[in-house]
């Protein structure tokens, strides 16, 4: 085969450029002015209709740092994209193993696990949390449909059972990791696979020591992508639990969301929020570092 002339590559390039070039003028000019505007408003004590605003340098940075419901939320962000991440690592791995080994009812079980991750999460979590609301909520009249009424609890509101709520339904959010491994897994080295089960090895043994090595890069995706999805999961807490009881469950868009609810605090959501795209940027950053050390492995 004859290889394209090196002239003609940078011709596509050039073009594909030039196709993209309004989109990308569009989108820096955006994200940039956001930014600036952003880093500004933080540095100010002002309200939500940015008149009359104080200059105050670094003050609302130090009062979110030193915040503990910041620090809790921030925690509570990672802690529960911790939750997700196992979730997508074990159940969505071993889903989608079941799923491209052409299981019964494969279709069937694609869309149980990935409609909830299609529709909006919004209205997704007000029906969870209508589900487990203490008195009309369809898991406590179960309760005691069954005779189990010292069951019952305040699943929302309670300071451990509001975790637990949380994480079921972060659990149940698995779509995202299965299909990451679905597409990837048809592509993975199976001819190993193959091997081993020529020599003997039973599930376990191909799954654990064969399959989940081979989708390493598969892995790092859905760990960071599940990570940062974690950052943009307001609807998810806002419409459950609302951050009851007392904002021990709040993540960090819950914070700044009501940080802005209050006189002249705009400037101080602002400043968390900065905070918080700082870190949301390290993170895409070892993203990217790890994908191309990744890929360059394979």
């Amino acid at each position: 085969m004859s290889k394209k002339p090196k002239g003609g590559r940078r011709g596509q390039a050039l073009t594909a450029l030039l196709f993209l070039l309004p989109l990308l003028v569009f989108y820096g000019i955006y994200y940039l002015y956001s930014f600036v505007f952003l880093v500004k408003v933080s540095q100010q004590r002002v309200s939500l209709t940015f008149i009359n605003a104080v200059d105050v340098g670094l003050e609302n940075f130090r009062l979110v740092l030193t915040d503990p419901i910041f620090q809790t939320a921030l925690l509570n962000t990672f802690l529960l994209a911790g939750v997700a991440i196992l979730a997508g690592l074990s159940f969505g791995f071993v889903i989608s193993v079941m799923l491209a080994t052409g299981v019964r009812f494969r279709q069937t079980l694609y869309a149980i696990f990935l409609i909830p991750s299609l529709i909006p999460l919004s209205l997704f979590a007000t029906v969870f949390g209508q589900m487990l609301e203490t008195q009309d909520g369809m898991f406590n009249r179960m309760l005691r449909a069954i005779g189990l009424d010292a069951l019952q609890q305040d699943w929302l509101t309670g300071s451990g059972s509001a975790y637990v709520a949380v994480a079921i339904l972060l659990v149940y959010l698995v779509g995202l990791p299965i299909m990451y491994y679905t597409s990837d897994i048809p592509a993975a080295n199976l001819d190993l696979v193959e091997a081993a089960l020529l020599d003997g090895a039973n599930a376990w043994q191909i799954l654990r020591l064969m399959l989940f090595p081979l989708l390493r890069t598969t892995h790092i995706t859905v760990i960071l992508s599940v990570l940062l999805g974690s950052f943009r999961a307001f609807d998810v807490i806002y419409f459950s639990t609302g951050g009851a009881p007392g904002g021990r469950t709040n993540i960090v868009g819950v914070y700044i969301y009501n940080s802005t609810l209050g006189n002249d605090r705009v400037g101080y959501a602002a400043a968390a929020a900065v905070l918080v795209l700082v870190v949301a940027l390290g993170v895409s950053a070892v993203q990217m570092f790890l994908m191309r050390k990744g890929s360059d492995r394979v």
